[in-house]
């Protein structure tokens, strides 16, 4: 493992880890109708998209034993530029299906 990926590896987990708990007990209407949730959700995943891009560049390796990492990295190129397509929906299913999966990928990797 590169030297910088344990730090990388440690953001990630942190900003996965305030997503999940921000939004237990929310719905998806609580997250559409709350901007300071949007917003504080959608900067963190900013920050594991961010992340795993520079672990991608640093250790390829470790960022391909995250499930689907590419697509998190595109995730992240939408909520920054693509800021006025973000579909509320896709956003809380993406917590829902994929934050747990990240959070058990980045955990095992960490161990």
């Amino acid at each position: 493992m590169h030297p910088r990926s344990p730090k990388l590896l440690e953001d990630i987990r942190e900003a996965a880890a305030f997503i999940g708990e921000v939004a237990k007990g929310k719905s998806l209407a609580d997250y559409g109708a709350d901007r300071l949730l949007r917003q504080a959700i959608e900067r963190n995943f900013e920050i594991i998209g961010e992340a795993i891009k520079r672990l991608a560049q640093h250790d390829a390796e470790t960022a391909a034993r995250i499930h689907d990492y590419r697509q998190i990295v595109a995730f992240r190129n939408v909520l920054i530029h693509g800021y006025d397509l973000v579909d509320h929906a896709l956003v809380w299913s993406t917590i829902e299906s994929q934050i747990p999966t990240l959070l058990g990928d980045v955990e095992a990797l960490l161990a």
